[in-house]
This record gives C-alpha cells, sequence and structure tokens, in this order.
C-alpha cells in the first residue's frame, strides 16, 4: 500500500507541475499578444498623429477648393450669358468645367495626404476605365453633347422634331437635351440618341410653308372652289405673297377631287394660318354650296 501512495503522490505532483506550467505558457502567449496589440495601437496612434496636420490641411483644401470652383464656374457662365455663345451650349460647358474643377481640386488634396501624384493617376486611370466599360451609355450622350455643341444642328428657342417629341429647345446639358413640347410638357432626350437621329429643325428659317389639302365633289365646280380659296388667301395677311401660294389640282379620288394649299407664313403664324384657313374654306364651301364628299351609303328596299 506504501508504494502505491507514494505512485499516486508522484503522478499527482507531475500533474500538478504540468498545470503550472500550462499556465505559465497560456500567461506568456496572452502577454505576448497584449504587447503586440499594444504596439500596433500605438504604431497607429503615433502614424494618425503624425499625418493629422495633413489630413486637417487637406480636408481644407477640399472645402476651399469645391467653394472657389463654384465661384469660377458661376463667374464664367456669367461672362458667357454675356457673349454670343448659344444659350443651349453654355450650361453643358459650365457643367463640363464645374466637373473638371473638382477633380483637380481632389488630386490638389490628394497631393497633401502625401500621395504620389503617379498612384493618383493610375488610380484616375483604373476608375475611368472602369466607368467607361459601366456607363458606355452615359460616355455615348457626353460625346453626344460634344458632337451637339460643334455641329451646332440647333438652337435654344428652336422649334425641332427628335425621335418622334415636337418642341422648343430649352438646354443642354452634359447627358441630356431638354424640350418642351406646345402642351407645356418637358422631354429628355439622350444627347446619344440625338447626335444619332434624324432632327428636324422648323425654326432654322424665319419662314414655313403650310401644306393643306381639300377635298371636293366631283358634281361640285372645281374653278368656284380655287377661287373661293384664292380670295381667302388674299385676305388672310398673315399668308405671305412671296413666295406665291399654289392652289391646283392634286388628285382624282374614288369619290372626290383633292385640291392642294400650299401657302407660306412666318414661323410665329404657322399654327394660326393652318386654323384659320380650315375655318374659312369650310364656311365658304358651305355658303357657295360647294360639297365636301363623305362616306355614304346607300339602301335601295325591293318589294
Amino acid at each position: 500500500m506504501n508504494e502505491r501512495h507514494m505512485i499516486l503522490l508522484e503522478k499527482a505532483a507531475a500533474e500538478t507541475t504540468a498545470a503550472e506550467t500550462s499556465s505559465e505558457s497560456a500567461a506568456e502567449v496572452i502577454n505576448e499578444g497584449v504587447d503586440k496589440a499594444s504596439g500596433i495601437i500605438s504604431t497607429m496612434g503615433s502614424r494618425i498623429m503624425d499625418a493629422l496636420p495633413s489630413l486637417i490641411f487637406a480636408v481644407i483644401m477640399l472645402i476651399l477648393g469645391i467653394v472657389a470652383a463654384r465661384i469660377i464656374s458661376y463667374f464664367i457662365s456669367k461672362a458667357f450669358r454675356r457673349s454670343r455663345l448659344d444659350k443651349a451650349a453654355q450650361g453643358f460647358l459650365v457643367s463640363l468645367i464645374r466637373i473638371t474643377l473638382y477633380i483637380i481640386v481632389l488630386m490638389m488634396a490628394l497631393t497633401m495626404l502625401n500621395v504620389p501624384m503617379s498612384s493618383i493617376i493610375t488610380v484616375f486611370g483604373a476608375a475611368g476605365l472602369a466607368v467607361s466599360l459601366a456607363l458606355q451609355n452615359c460616355l455615348s450622350n457626353l460625346c453626344g453633347g460634344f458632337i451637339i455643341l460643334f455641329s451646332k444642328p440647333f438652337s435654344a428657342g428652336d422649334t425641332i422634331e427628335i425621335d418622334g417629341s415636337v418642341g422648343v429647345v430649352k438646354s443642354i446639358s452634359i447627358l441630356y437635351t431638354k424640350i418642351v413640347t406646345p402642351d407645356n410638357k418637358s422631354v429628355l432626350i439622350p444627347n446619344g440618341k440625338v447626335s444619332d437621329a434624324k432632327i428636324v429643325n422648323y425654326t432654322e428659317s424665319p419662314t414655313r410653308r403650310a401644306d393643306m389639302r381639300f377635298d371636293i365633289s366631283y358634281d361640285a365646280d372645281y374653278s368656284k372652289a380655287r377661287n373661293l380659296i384664292l380670295a381667302i388667301i388674299e385676305r388672310d395677311e398673315l399668308i405671305l405673297s412671296d413666295p406665291e401660294p399654289i392652289v391646283r389640282m392634286a388628285a382624282h379620288n374614288e369619290s372626290s377631287v383633292s385640291i392642294d394649299v400650299l401657302v407660306w407664313a412666318k414661323n410665329d403664324d404657322y399654327s394660326v394660318v393652318k386654323y384659320n384657313l380650315n375655318e374659312s374654306v369650310k364656311a365658304a364651301f358651305d355658303k357657295n354650296n360647294i360639297e365636301i364628299p363623305y362616306n355614304k351609303l346607300d339602301i335601295s328596299i325591293k318589294e
């Protein structure tokens, strides 16, 4: 029994020694981890303290630069308004200049943080490539804006037709051309589509021709109808005498004779002239018993 007790005591002592050794090792590992963490924190703190003045100056530079860019953009916009530059192009150029100034300010702020210029250029180049791949439509609209700016197919205030929309041009921004329709709806058309689309400019010339057609029956007197129309044109002061108005027989239809009426008017009077002609010709035809044909259905009943 004594030998057995001795063996057990020795075993317990060995286990106690191992536990103490393990506890000491764990404590050493913890102490090492704490020392490393405190060293990292201390290093980061010292680096932040060293970089804090540069960071503060960079933020101040960024704020002042943004304010300066807005002030410069304002004066440039004011100078454009005094120049002969088209109003639609002024907004496009001002927006482009403002964005360029913002990029310059950002690069100056990064330089104050001791970021190498080569790294800045590399980052901007990589970002530009990524943006160009992701925003191909936006770049197409931007290039379309440049094409519109330099080719000048229309100006602010012109009445144009683009992509089925008719309206007055209000502005050309970096990405969109804004037109206002006759019923006062704003339509934003991407510049990329504008540069590729068929553009009809109704106000580039000071005058515009109104093309109209009136139908009379075969039983009506064509010469009388033509003379009535010519008399209406002569009395209308909004219709121009030069170029000379044209009133001629245009077609022989199944149940009518078509008369083409081509008259010229100033752009501002175009719609009024068309309305006046429609109303006056209808009244004159009714008064002189000139029939305007319409679809009829004759029914014969046999007993």
